[in-house]
C-alpha cells in the first residue's frame, strides 16, 4: 500500500489539468505504433481486447468493466463474468444519501459510470499493458487503473492508483465488485473459496428493499465461514451456490489476519474452471458475498467483492460504524495525495478429482493453488508477483 503527496492547487484547477492531461495521453496512444488497440464490441457495448497465448480479456470503455474473460482454447469458450462482470466501485461501494442522489453520485460510486480514456496500450518484451485514466469530478478525484498481460502465464496483474484534489483528509469507499453468472455459476455445483475467519450475515434493515427480499440465512449473525445460521436455525455451507430461489442473501468475512496475502476463488468442478484473486490483505481486509437468485428464468449472481469495507452501504453508515472485528470499515484518503492498490487475477483449468481449493500460495513467481483433500495442486506461472 503507496501515498504520495504533491503541492496543493484549487480543485477546479486540479481537475482541469487532469482532464487535459488525460485528453494529451489518449492522444499519445493514436502515435504509439507499439501495440495497436485490439477494439470491438461486446453485448452490444464498445470494449478493449487485452489477450495473450492463454487468456483473453475484454473491458468496457465506459466504466471499465472486465465482462469477458475465456481460456483461448476452450471450445465451450467458458465466460464467469456474464452479466455484470468485475467492475470497480470508487469512491462509494453501496446506495447512496439522498443528498447525494440530488447532486448526481450515483450507488456504487462514479468510477463505474464515467468514460475511461485509453492513456497507453504497449506489448514490450512479451508484456501486453494497457494503462487506464479516469476523471471522477462529483468527488474530485482522478483515477488510474493498468492491467499486464505477460506471455505464457494465466495470470492478469492489476494496479490502481486513487487521487483527491482536495485539500482535506477523506474516508475512503471502495470495491471491487467480482461477479459470477451465466453458465459458470451453477446452483449446486459452483463453490467459493476464500482465506476468511470470522464472518457475518448482513442484517436485513441494511438492505433497505421494498418489498423486502427473500432470505435463507438469518438477520445480523456472526458466523466462522463458510458455515452461516439459517432462518430455520441449520447451518448453512456458504462455498456451494444455493439451488433455493427465490432468494437474496449477503455475508461479509475478514481475511485472516495473520495473512499478507489474501485470496478468494470461484470453481466449476464439472467445467474444470477456476477464477481467482490474489490481494493483499492490508487493503482488503473484507469480502462480501452476494447471492442473488432471483428465478422466474431471470439471472442469478455471486458477488465475490473484495473490499475495504465489509458491507455496500452508504457512506454515514460505513463511517459511522468505524471498525468491525477490530478491523477498520474504510480507508484513508489524504490531503492532495495519491493511495495504490493491487491484486491478481488468474482463470485456469483444473484436473480431474479437483473440487475445492484449500490454499492459494504465490511465491518465487508462481502461484500454487492446493486441493489437499483430493491431494491436487495447480501451478501457475506468475514472474510479477505482488
Amino acid at each position: 500500500m503507496k501515498t504520495t503527496h504533491r503541492a496543493f492547487n484549487s480543485p477546479s484547477v486540479l481537475l482541469g489539468q487532469m482532464i487535459v492531461v488525460l485528453a494529451a495521453a489518449v492522444v499519445g496512444v493514436a502515435q504509439d505504433a507499439q501495440r495497436p488497440v485490439d477494439r470491438g464490441t461486446f453485448d452490444g457495448k464498445t470494449v478493449i481486447n487485452l489477450s495473450n497465448d492463454k487468456l483473453s480479456l475484454a473491458l468496457r470503455t465506459v466504466g471499465g468493466a472486465m465482462v469477458r474473460l475465456v481460456i483461448n482454447d476452450d471450445a465451450g469458450q467458458l465466460n464467469p463474468f456474464e452479466g455484470l462482470g468485475h467492475f470497480l466501485c470508487v469512491d462509494g461501494f453501496g446506495p447512496v444519501s439522498k443528498e447525494e442522489e440530488a447532486a448526481g453520485l450515483p450507488g456504487h460510486g462514479e468510477a463505474h459510470r464515467v468514460a475511461w480514456d485509453l492513456v497507453s496500450s504497449t506489448n514490450e518484451n512479451g508484456v501486453r499493458t494497457l494503462e487506464f485514466g479516469a476523471a471522477l469530478p462529483l468527488v474530485h478525484e482522478t483515477l488510474h487503473r493498468t492491467l499486464r498481460l505477460i506471455d505464457g502465464e494465466s495470470v492478469i496483474y492489476i494496479d490502481s492508483e486513487l487521487e483527491s484534489l482536495l485539500a482535506f483528509d477523506r474516508p475512503v469507499n471502495w470495491g471491487e465488485h467480482a461477479t459470477i453468472s451465466g453458465s459458470f455459476l451453477e446452483p449446486g455445483k459452483t463453490v467459493t473459496d476464500m482465506s476468511a475467519t470470522r464472518a457475518m450475515t448482513r442484517s436485513y434493515e441494511s438492505e433497505a428493499v421494498d418489498p423486502p427480499d427473500h432470505h435463507n440465512l438469518a438477520d445480523l449473525k456472526e458466523f466462522k465461514w463458510p458455515m452461516a445460521p439459517t432462518v430455520a436455525g441449520t447451518l448453512a455451507d456458504m462455498r456451494v451456490s444455493p439451488t433455493l430461489t427465490t432468494v437474496m442473501d449477503q455475508t461479509t468475512s475478514l481475511m485472516d489476519p495473520s495473512r499478507r496475502l489474501a485470496f478468494v476463488t470461484a470453481l466449476h468442478p464439472e467445467r474444470h474452471a477456476l477464477l481467482g484473486y490474489i490481494f493483499r490483505r492490508e487493503e482488503y481486509p473484507w469480502i462480501q458475498i452476494w447471492d442473488s437468485y432471483p428465478g422466474g428464468g431471470r439471472r442469478s449472481y455471486r458477488g465475490m467483492e473484495f473490499a475495504v469495507q465489509p458491507f455496500d452501504l452508504p457512506r454515514r453508515d460505513v463511517i459511522q460504524a468505524g471498525s468491525m472485528f477490530d478491523t477498520p470499515t474504510y480507508r484513508w484518503l489524504p490531503a492532495n495525495s495519491k493511495i495504490t492498490s493491487s491484486f491478481i487475477m488468474f482463470y485456469t483449468r483444473t484436473p480431474d478429482g479437483f473440487s475445492q481449493v484449500d490454499d492459494v500460495v504465490l511465491e518465487n513467481g508462481a502461484i500454487t493453488i492446493e486441493d489437499r483433500r483430493h491431494g491436487k495442486k495447480i501451478v501457475l506461472k506468475a514472474s510479477r508477483g505482488l
